[in-house]
């Protein structure tokens, strides 16, 4: 199912329960181009085994396979991976298998990457070995594109501050810590451009798919008057909110469903207006003014 891409922007309406965004931009023949345009997907889960439920671990090679394809096409700056990229492994071999497996594949893109922490990400590894194999050095960190800022956010925590890794953390107890909130509102406070925002588990709500300084972190987004959008996975269905003026795209999980009937990701354009889009395939939704 290929779905038509339209504006994000400041005004959200609900009509009947279903979504309409409006923009108040003109025909789209007199649009500007986008200046930033990225790839984005979430919660591949690869590993090989047989499917669980909904689950096709497996499959998940083939659904990115098809993503990338169009990625390709579309002429994308980068690729965002938004979290568990690979589902647990009764050990560490076996899930630094899956791991390669999967990057072998991300790769074949040949453009910029960045791996958002996930917890299935470090279900039997550690956040060392996951960057490692990936190329990281840690797991929040911003950078600029074409007059957007970025921001990576790790919510990887346990409520007490320790890290996950090696299965010592329950997947409804994430945080992003003091320190790291720390680093955000610093980081936000030294750049004067748009800033979109990519984590993980949700901002918009609580636990248990939530994080637990969700409302505090929201906060700093807020008062920052920079940030457009946050970019978020975990919850496999997928969700859209806006809160104070800052939208929250919770995306579909690719994992959902055999191929090649089902699959989902999407292309994200930034514009200079600071409006954005965000073109979904699959089980993954365009929002449509």
């Amino acid at each position: 199912m290929h779905e038509k891409s339209t504006r994000l922007s400041r005004r959200t309406l609900l009509r009947g329960g279903a979504l309409s965004l409006t923009s108040g931009m003109g025909a789209a023949d007199s649009e500007p181009a986008p200046s930033v345009t990225f790839a984005a997907v979430t919660d591949l889960h690869y590993a090989d085994k047989p499917p669980a439920g909904s689950r096709h671990y497996r499959d998940t090679i083939a659904k990115l396979r098809e993503a990338l394809a169009w990625f390709e096409e579309t002429r994308v700056d980068f690729l965002v991976e938004l979290g568990d990229c690979i589902d647990q492994a009764p050990d560490v071999p076996t899930e630094t298998g899956y791991l390669k497996r999967i990057l072998t594949e991300l790769r074949r893109l040949r453009k910029d990457t960045h791996y958002v922490l996930g917890n299935h990400c470090v279900s039997t590894l550690t956040k060392a070995q996951f960057h490692a194999a990936t190329g990281g050095s840690t797991g929040h960190y911003s950078f600029n594109r074409r007059g957007f800022h970025f921001v990576v956010l790790d919510a990887c925590f346990r409520a007490d501050g320790v890290p996950y890794g090696a299965n010592n953390f329950d997947w409804e107890d994430s945080e992003i810590p003091p320190e790291e909130r720390d680093w955000l509102r610093t980081d936000l406070s030294k750049t004067d451009r748009k800033t979109v925002v990519f984590v993980h588990q949700r901002l918009d709500v609580g636990p248990p798919f939530g994080i637990r300084s969700a409302a505090e972190v929201r906060s700093i987004l807020e008062q920052s008057g920079k940030v457009l959008a946050v970019f978020q996975g975990h919850e496999h269905t997928g969700a859209y909110g806006e809160i104070g003026g800052i939208h929250y795209c919770t995306l579909s999980a690719m994992v959902e469903g055999p191929a090649p009937d089902a699959n989902a990701y999407s292309v994200v354009r930034l514009y200079p207006s600071g409006e954005l889009s965000l073109e979904g395939r699959g089980n993954q939704r365009s929002y449509q003014r």
